[in-house]
């Protein structure tokens, strides 16, 4: 890597620490989301605080905070390595995020704006799975975990530059999810609209 390569990789690693749904909340009058509900910054947790706007304001957020760095490298010329980097410290910034004493979210959002990035086809094609499986399932973890873990293998047809920066994140994503795993295993994680059900109810 050269200079210009590990500058974009800060910045990247700067954007990503940018946390929407703290910054969010803190707009809109809300709880610090990582002090209420599931402690998790992202647009879940966003959506019990504030609702549908709020969520959908931090989902589009952490998504476009990957996207950029990866724009710019590319329009620098960079090549697929230095992309590649550039997706997954984008990433860990949303993970580890300096402004916000490393306190992140899960990345689930942060990682699939990186991957669009990187590749639209596959990041379409991983959305078509995250889909598939929440329309299925109704689990929005479980579509997540499936989405990640597909995400290196798909990568690796499409677009074999980008397997292991795939992995990287399919990696750290699993790791973040160990609560959700837990409860999916006991039958105890919400379904998508369990709770508007049980009010219509």
């Amino acid at each position: 890597m050269n200079m210009l390569d590990l500058a974009l990789a800060l910045v990247a690693y700067l954007f990503g620490s940018i946390s929407t749904a703290i910054v969010t909340c803190k707009l809109m009058g809300l709880p610090d989301p990582r002090t209420v509900g599931s402690g998790n910054p992202g647009a879940t947790n966003v959506l019990r605080l504030g609702g549908k706007k709020a969520a959908l304001i931090t989902l589009v957020g952490d998504s476009v905070k990957a996207v950029i760095p990866v724009l710019i490298g590319k329009a620098f010329g960079l090549e697929e390595l230095s992309l590649g980097i550039l997706a997954v410290a984008a990433f860990l910034g949303h993970l580890f995020p300096v402004f916000f004493r490393f306190q992140g979210g899960k990345g689930v959002a942060t990682a699939a704006g990186a991957i669009l990035a990187l590749d639209w086809v596959l990041g379409l094609g991983l959305l078509g799975v995250w889909l598939g499986m929440a329309l299925v399932f109704r689990y929005s973890s479980l579509a997540a975990l499936t989405a990640s873990i597909a995400s290196p293998i798909l990568a690796w047809f499409l677009h074999p530059a980008y397997a292991w920066a795939c992995l990287a994140m399919s990696i750290a994503l699993v790791w973040r999810h160990k609560s959700n795993i837990q409860k999916l295993l006991a039958g105890e994680e919400d379904k998508i609209g369990a709770k508007k059900e049980k009010k219509e109810a």
